[in-house]
């Protein structure tokens, strides 16, 4: 009888299940939990990386007759497994995120050393961050050999004691320390190359050449969970290369979202800027000013007779990022106008006259004048060439305070003077951001 009965009971099987029935229920079971099937479960990615990990196991004969023995403590610290099985203790730390787990690993002590985990930056876009994304991809790594087991000998053949080092892999150097001191120094034996022993060439197993690992071509499995902040870590575990003696390092896979044309994110939120016409900021609109980043239209009417303001912006409550782990709630969309203002085409169009008719008044001359006025010819220029500093969304932003850049306030921004009530309280001063 197992001691426990844990990692069968995650795939559905008894104990007695043979590799066929533990291989049909894994694959059974990956479909039903796999993330791309259920978008809306932010669980779904741990279940289906839980059942990998658990069929791991189950599937290799050495470390299912382990936990068959033992259970997970078998796997653990301590067990004396064989040098090539990965350290379960380790594995599953990384799906349940450390602290207390599903598995109770027993046997105290200190944890085994593991291989050396490799990181691996993987760009995603804000689209794969807003929508989630399953990503298959090829892999190698190096595994031990199964010819001889990581022995790196052929057949029952043994290595030799290093004669050089006399087994201990390492020896000593003597180095200068100053003009007329010498110390020593214990470096890595040349012979051996650290192992201690040595193979003849003609006793070196033929399949890894006595190298004890070969190359391996997997196709592994990402999931970009809905909401992963940029600089996520997505772990593979045990998935690098194997080594005898000691588990696998992992594969970690760090997120860096790309440059997007018309988003930026902050947080859970997003920015973005959106142009509209003179007319449509002095007599309002009602259109769909956005493509959002799930491809869906979004649609905007602005309150009857208000009059936008270049720079104005507005908050679409919920239609930010999704939040990590609970992907039904989401920040809001900030969004500036930036008014386009007619060209001098449109002007030479229409009747000057009437156009100043209906327009407010111009500004008259200062009074009282200045006693000397200086007459400087008009020449356009660009404000960037003489900006000190720029104002980039970052992860703090909405608890910086930019007034004096942005405007005050953002209560009452699309209220009238005279009282008007429309439901947009948030449209105060927001970051520049690229336009759509």
């Amino acid at each position: 009888m197992p001691v426990d009965t844990e990692l069968y009971d995650l795939l559905g099987v008894p104990p007695s299940a043979s590799e066929d029935d533990i291989k049909k229920a894994y694959r059974k079971k990956a479909k039903e939990h796999h993330p791309a099937k259920n978008p809306n479960d932010p669980q779904a990615a741990q279940k289906f990386q839980e059942m990998a990990a658990a069929y791991e196991i189950l599937s290799d004969p050495e470390s299912r007759a382990l936990y068959n023995e033992s259970g997970m403590a078998g796997l653990g610290p301590g067990s004396g497994g064989p040098g090539g099985m990965g350290d379960a203790a380790d594995l599953f730390a990384q799906f349940f995120g450390g602290g207390a787990t599903f598995f109770d690993f027993g046997g105290g002590g200190a944890r085994r050393h593991k291989g050396q985990d490799t990181e691996v930056p993987y760009d995603v876009t804000l689209e794969d961050l807003y929508n989630g994304k399953s990503v298959k991809m090829n892999m190698e790594r190096e595994i031990i050999c199964s010819t001889c087991q990581g022995s790196g000998a052929r057949g029952s053949t043994k290595p030799k004691e290093c004669v050089h080092c006399e087994g201990k892999g390492w020896t000593f150097i003597q180095t200068q320390i100053a003009a007329s001191r010498y110390g020593t120094a214990r470096t890595k034996c040349t012979e051996c190359n650290g192992q201690g022993s040595k193979l003849k060439e003609k006793d070196r197993c033929k399949k890894c050449k006595g190298e004890k690992t070969v190359e391996e071509k997997t196709r592994q499995e990402i999931f970009i969970e809905k909401g992963m902040p940029d600089g996520h870590r997505i772990v593979l575990a045990g998935a690098g290369d194997q080594q005898p003696g000691i588990p696998a390092g992992d594969v970690i896979f760090k997120l860096k979202t790309t440059h997007h044309e018309s988003f930026e994110r902050s947080g859970s939120n997003l920015l973005t800027n959106v142009k509209i016409t003179l007319s449509e900021a002095l007599l309002g609109f009602s259109r769909i000013v956005i493509k959002h980043l799930d491809g869906r239209g979004i649609r905007v009417s602005s309150p009857p007779g208000r009059i936008i303001r270049p720079g104005d912006s507005i908050k679409l409550r919920g239609e930010g990022m999704p939040t990590h782990k609970h992907p039904d709630q989401k920040g809001d969309l900030f969004i500036v106008l930036d008014i386009e203002m007619p060209d001098s085409q449109w002007l030479q169009s229409v009747n000057k006259q009437a156009l100043e008719s209906l327009l407010p008044s111009k500004k008259p001359d200062m009074d009282p004048m200045p006693e000397i006025v200086d007459e400087v010819p008009y020449e356009e220029g660009d404000i960037v060439d003489v900006r000190a500093r720029s104002f980039p969304a970052g992860s703090d932003f909405f608890d910086q305070g930019f007034a004096s850049q942005f405007g005050e306030g953002d209560e009452d921004d699309w209220e009238d003077d005279d009282g008007d009530d429309y439901d947009n309280d948030n449209m105060g001063g927001e970051p520049e951001c690229r336009p759509q």
